[in-house]
């Protein structure tokens, strides 16, 4: 256990973690965390510390008949004085009535389910067989811990025996492009020590030929999918331009579909821009379409341009406030008739029932504007756009009181 790297914050003293691994613990347990940070290692682990039956299956090969099999054979066990650890890899894989199998066996202790996932489980797990776990979150390692990983699986019997040396720039190249995932550290170790000799070293450069590129932690149906979509958006708004980019880059490098990126931008435009500068919503609009038009990967270009152009604006909330603030209006009831000078009159009979009669065409006054009811009767007091001093908003803001008075008489 003291060779788990990381996660001391489960395995200190007295945490329900360590008192599994020890074999005093009894509560079955999710671990909810990222690839390569010791998930199936420490089920492992719990496994043999309590010298019990160690089942693991994979969600993406087993089913229903599968679980239910493990469970017979536990029960049978149990009898016997054996309890089965049963470890299910990907366990958000599995469908509702699989996870639903697992339920009675789960919560009457016939097996000890130590169930793993790199998704978020409020999303992917059911209630009930959240409620009869405990939740335990593992963290990424930090650079120290793959390191060690790395330097140990370079020494260790159980690895590389000391046959190869790995220079400190090599080393640190491999944490980096790690990313926080020890199985990875690993993979990328042995590719890069296949190229070398026996006693020989491997070096910066040798990392470089034969670990092509860091392969981004994202999966676009999951946590990484909304949760980097989320800092996209919120670094734009926030407008630090850095921090957008290299969350596009991730996006982008992870394989997301380019049109999701510009529909996501477009959607801020509007939404965090508007009419503080008019011109974003047209530089996303045209990212979009040149997406479309291009593909990728020139249509990084566009999207950078795009995000560049929407994190330096300035920014205003006004235009999904006022339409928010209008739909709800509407949906209190507050949707007076239309007045009847403005309803359509083109037809026969529409002067005599009042409509259009009495418009006054704003054009045929030279200033362009003219006093004129046009929100229905009951909420001349209603004011949903509301520009902020930013940018191109501040010039509508020291003139809009102004119009407003002139349409309504005030």
């Amino acid at each position: 256990m003291d060779e788990i790297a990381g996660q001391r914050h489960l395995l200190s003293d007295g945490k329900p973690l360590r008192r599994l691994v020890e074999g005093s613990g009894a509560a079955s347990v999710i671990l909810y965390g990222p690839p390569g940070t010791g998930k199936t290692t420490i089920a492992s682990l719990i496994a043999k510390a309590m010298g019990q039956n160690f089942v693991g299956l994979s969600a993406l090969s087993s089913g229903v008949k599968e679980v239910r099999q493990v469970i017979d054979d536990a029960r049978r066990d149990l009898v016997r004085g054996e309890k089965t650890v049963l470890f299910i890899d990907e366990v958000h894989r599995f469908s509702k009535t699989q996870q639903d199998a697992l339920l009675a066996a789960v919560e009457n202790r016939t097996v000890l389910l130590v169930a793993a996932t790199t998704e978020n489980p409020s999303f992917s797990v059911v209630a009930p067989l959240l409620s009869r776990s405990l939740l335990l979150k593992l963290e990424p390692l930090s650079e120290d811990d793959v390191r060690g990983v790395l330097q140990r699986a370079v020494e260790d019997e159980r690895g590389l025996k000391g046959s190869i040396s790995l220079a400190d720039d090599a080393l640190n190249q491999l944490v980096l492009l790690a990313g926080g995932d020890a199985r990875r550290a690993l993979t990328y170790l042995e590719a890069a020590a296949e190229a070398v000799p026996a006693g020989g070293t491997v070096t910066l450069e040798t990392v470089r030929d034969n670990v092509n590129r860091a392969v981004v932690r994202y999966d676009r149906d999951g946590d990484q999918h909304y949760d980097v979509t989320s800092a996209f958006i919120k670094s734009i708004r926030g407008s630090d331009v850095d921090a957008a980019l290299h969350y596009l880059a991730r996006m982008i490098e992870a394989g997301e579909d380019p049109r999701f990126i510009a529909r996501r931008l477009v959607i801020h435009a509007s939404e965090d821009i508007g009419m503080a500068d008019p011109t974003a919503l047209q530089t996303a609009s045209a990212a979009a379409q040149a997406v479309q038009f291009i593909g990728m990967p020139e249509g990084r270009l566009p999207l950078a341009q795009a995000t560049i152009h929407l994190a330096t604006a300035p920014k205003s909330p006004s235009v999904i406030k006022a339409i928010d603030s209008a739909l709800a209006d509407v949906r209190e009831g507050f949707a007076g008739p239309v007045p009847a000078h403005l309803r359509d009159g083109h037809y026969e009979g529409a002067k005599q029932l009042g409509h259009a009669v009495g418009y006054k065409y704003p054009h045929d006054d030279p200033r362009g504007v003219v006093e004129q009811r046009y929100i229905p009767e009951g909420m001349e007091d209603r004011v949903y756009y509301q520009p902020t001093g930013h940018g191109a908003e501040k010039r509508i803001k020291e003139y809009l009181g102004r119009l407003r008075r002139m349409v309504r008489g005030a």
